[in-house]
C-alpha cells in the first residue's frame, strides 16, 4: 500500500482535538509507502509502573489502522469503526517513543484488516496488533 507524505499531514490534521491528538499519537510514512504512527512513552501514556499502558499501544494501533482505512475511502460517502482490535505486547517500554507500522491485509468492499507492528526506538519489536475495520455507509 503506498500511502503519501500528505496523506500522513492530512492524518494529523484530522486528529487535532481528539484522544490521537492528547496522546501525541503523529502519522508517517516510511520507505516502503507504508502509514506509521509514532507515540511518547511518558507520564500521559505509562501505567502506574512505569512501563507503557497496554491501552496505550492499543490505541495507537487503532488509531494507525482506522486512519490508514479513512485514507483509503471516500469519506464523503463512507465511515470507518473499528468492529475489533487486539495486542499481544512483546516487550515492556519505559522511555522514548514506540512507532507503529501497518499493513493492509485485507481489504474488503465492507471490511479492512491490518496487521500492525510497534516497535520501540531501537526497533525491538513491542506489541503485535490485529485490527478490523467495518466499512459503512454515510447518511
Amino acid at each position: 500500500m503506498d500511502f503519501t507524505p500528505e496523506m500522513a499531514a492530512r492524518a494529523d490534521q484530522l486528529c487535532k482535538g481528539t484522544l490521537v491528538e492528547h496522546l501525541g499519537i503523529r502519522f508517517s510514512v516510511d520507505g516502503n509507502g507504508r502509514l506509521t504512527a509514532s507515540m511518547p512513552v511518558a507520564g500521559h501514556t505509562k501505567q502506574p509502573v512505569g512501563l507503557l499502558h497496554g491501552g496505550a499501544t492499543a490505541a495507537l494501533a487503532e488509531s494507525l489502522g482506522s486512519m490508514g482505512s479513512a485514507l483509503l475511502i471516500d469519506t464523503d460517502k463512507q465511515g470507518v469503526v473499528g468492529i475489533e482490535v487486539n495486542a499481544n505486547h512483546l516487550l515492556g517500554v519505559r522511555n522514548g517513543s514506540v512507532t507503529a507500522t501497518g499493513t493492509l491485509v485485507h481489504r474488503g468492499r465492507t471490511t479492512h484488516v491490518w496487521d500492525i507492528r510497534v516497535t520501540d526506538e531501537e526497533g525491538r519489536l513491542s506489541a503485535v496488533c490485529r485490527l478490523t475495520n467495518l466499512i459503512i455507509g454515510r447518511k
